[in-house]
């Protein structure tokens, strides 16, 4: 398949290519996705919102273990299968699946005590209205946790910069600051790990 075919349906997976992206998607960010999920430490009382669900590989963990999980993702098809999958928890009122952007998050101001992304900044017009949005949900003292692979990496696939934008790790933690985050950190399992996952406080 063509780059630009892909990171289009990275972006937004959509119909019959999209299902297979999504289920793609879920194994190939299977380690870094659940490294990320670590460090949300969740607990029973929590509120969580997934930003650009996908596939949906974190989601039956989080419902498992918070009190309510919220999820935004750009992709209706994504939306739908998450709220068929999950009808349980929707019903229950545990969980909420909305169509949706980043930058312009469809839930109300300090609805989530953490909240957590990855693999979705490269796709995000911009990562200071991005991050402002997010502190915007977060209550005070509340956790972002970001994961992706870093600039030097992604750059190598060689995907169109009209829709894919690789980030500097240097980038997202300045972006972070400026949004009014502190303690920004960057947890890797190992040294040697290709991608990183980045922790900070509202």
């Amino acid at each position: 398949m063509a780059p630009r075919f892909i990171a289009r349906q990275l972006s937004r997976p959509t119909g019959f290519f999209g299902r297979i992206m999504g289920r793609l998607m879920n194994r190939h960010n299977a380690k870094l996705n659940s490294y990320a999920v670590r460090q949300l430490e969740v607990t029973p009382s929590d509120r969580i919102l997934e930003v650009g669900f996908g596939g949906g590989v974190s989601l039956p963990s989080l419902i498992a273990s918070a009190a309510f999980v919220g999820g935004v993702d750009r992709s209706r098809d994504m939306v739908r299968r998450a709220k068929a999958m999950f009808s349980e928890a929707v019903s229950a009122g545990r969980a909420d699946f909305r169509e949706g952007n980043v930058e312009e998050l469809p839930f109300e101001a300090s609805s989530f005590g953490k909240v957590c992304t990855v693999n979705t900044i490269y796709f995000w017009s911009s990562l200071d209205a991005g991050f402002a949005e997010i502190r915007r949900v977060l209550v005070p003292g509340g956790h972002v946790v970001v994961g992706f692979v870093p600039k030097e990496r992604m750059d190598r696939m060689g995907m169109p910069a009209d829709i894919f934008t690789s980030r500097a790790p240097n980038d997202v933690v300045a972006a972070l600051r400026k949004a009014g985050f502190s303690d920004v950190r960057i947890e890797r399992p190992k040294p040697t790990t290709p991608w990183n996952v980045m922790v900070a406080t509202r």
